[in-house]
């Protein structure tokens, strides 16, 4: 099986929706998810997730299945806090906890969590849910995820490609839940812009798969229509 979890184009917030340009971003995903196929596509229930698989799904005929628990918002509530200036951003974007999230105790235990840092804070539920998220998805798509053993028991063989509409901020819980890897790991490491995908595989191997990361935040698409590469608008390459 090869997963594509893919961050939603360009937005606007507040209303949720795409702008003009995220729109174009997503026609332009559409056109490189066709060329290879696409067996099953689903979303966040937010509007931006669903403008951004829309194009995809009309291409390829194929239903959006809507799923709440990869709403962002679910990921903003434990994983969000209030910035100097009152305003809630993610934590991984707050200094003081990119900081304490790059401690090496930190950013390697499994239960990172439970450290005296984040007393009071949201964490350990917000780990909870998007665990029971991600293994709950998987084992619908064949998957049962072995977290002691850091690999996936496979109770159907699947070889469906998979597509994955969701968020920037949800990716991060999502894919270090996915891939077992410690959330302070890859939250501060790893990025996702937007319309960009990130491709899983599964390959089995003796009744179990340990997922592989093939591209990470890959958005050859973009270049591909001649529109813009930049960055999260920080940087064009």
């Amino acid at each position: 099986m090869l997963l594509f979890y893919i961050r939603h184009g360009d937005p606007i917030y507040d209303p949720d929706e795409l702008t003009a340009k995220g729109h174009e971003q997503a026609k332009a995903l559409a056109k490189r998810l066709s060329k290879y196929g696409i067996d099953e596509i689903y979303s966040s229930t937010s509007n931006r997730a669903y403008q951004t698989a829309l194009p995809t799904s009309q291409l390829l005929n194929l239903p959006i299945v809507q799923l709440d628990c990869f709403n962002e918002s679910h990921a903003w509530t434990h994983f969000a806090l209030p910035s100097s200036n009152g305003n809630r951003t993610w934590s991984f974007h707050l200094r003081e906890y990119r900081t304490i999230f790059s401690k090496k105790e930190i950013r390697q235990d499994d239960e990172w969590y439970l450290h005296k840092e984040f007393d009071g804070l949201p964490f350990a539920k917000g780990v909870e849910f998007i665990n029971k998220s991600v293994d709950d998805f998987l084992l619908l798509l064949g998957y049962k995820h072995d977290r002691i053993g850091g690999r996936y028991k496979v109770i159907k063989p699947n070889d469906k490609r998979i597509a994955l509409f969701a968020h920037q901020g949800m990716g991060m819980s999502f894919l270090s839940s996915l891939l077992d890897i410690p959330y302070p790991e890859f939250c501060t490491r790893f990025d996702l812009s937007h319309s960009s995908m990130t491709v899983i595989e599964f390959c089995e191997n003796d009744g179990y798969v340990i997922p592989q990361i093939l591209t990470l935040s890959n958005d050859g698409h973009l270049y591909k229509e001649e529109l813009s590469t930049e960055y999260n608008y920080r940087a064009t390459f």
